[in-house]
């Protein structure tokens, strides 16, 4: 038995195309993060059924565009929303690591100890900002603990400057470092 999504009855094709494409869309984006962090495999994954809902949908559409135009529009929604929703989900994974730079030029040695404290590692360099000598505290951590980071600096300076970074690899001092494998199974073990 063969089974044509263009069959459906109005309202619900408009939904499944629609929702097939905040799916595929949101899987895009998580991709494209992926690849940016060099994870082969996931961003392999998510690729494969990225494109699989892609080619369904279009393939239904192609076939009913001329009958049905305003599903058009259900299409540019869907895809529309799936950028919304892959980037709310993808905050939520927080895949990857992060980089926090504080500045201050008070409470510097109360917020290294406080970070310290709770297991972040902490280097600070010491410059001169507008005002006279400041601390620039550096913090490397992976991207879901940088809001608690963030928190606990801001029980001590409420108003502190600060700046967050997305870095594409990290190493970590005294850690194995997955690029070690060489050939291409090292590239598919990449982080």
């Amino acid at each position: 038995m063969e089974f044509d999504l263009s069959t459906l009855p109005v309202g619900v094709l408009a939904i499944v195309v629609f929702f097939s494409r905040v799916v595929d869309v949101s899987i895009g984006t998580i991709r494209t993060i992926s690849t940016v962090q060099w994870r082969v495999v996931l961003a392999f994954v998510l690729g494969l059924f990225e494109v699989t809902i892609w080619l369904v949908v279009i393939a239904t559409l192609v076939n009913t565009v001329l009958e049905r135009p305003w599903l058009l529009i259900f299409y540019a929604l869907g895809f529309s929303t799936g950028n919304v929703v892959g980037i709310k989900l993808e905050r939520k994974l927080a895949l990857g690591h992060g980089i926090l730079r504080i500045f201050t030029s008070t409470h510097t040695d109360e917020i290294i100890q406080l970070l310290r404290d709770a297991d972040y590692r902490v280097t600070c360099f010491e410059g001169e900002g507008l005002r006279g000598p400041v601390s620039e505290l550096h913090i490397v951590c992976e991207r879901r603990r940088i809001n608690r980071a963030l928190a606990l600096v801001q029980k001590v300076a409420p108003d502190v400057f600060f700046v967050c970074e997305t870095p594409t690899r990290v190493r970590r001092h005294n850690a194995d470092f997955s690029g070690a494998s060489v050939g291409w199974i090292g590239a598919l073990k990449r982080k």
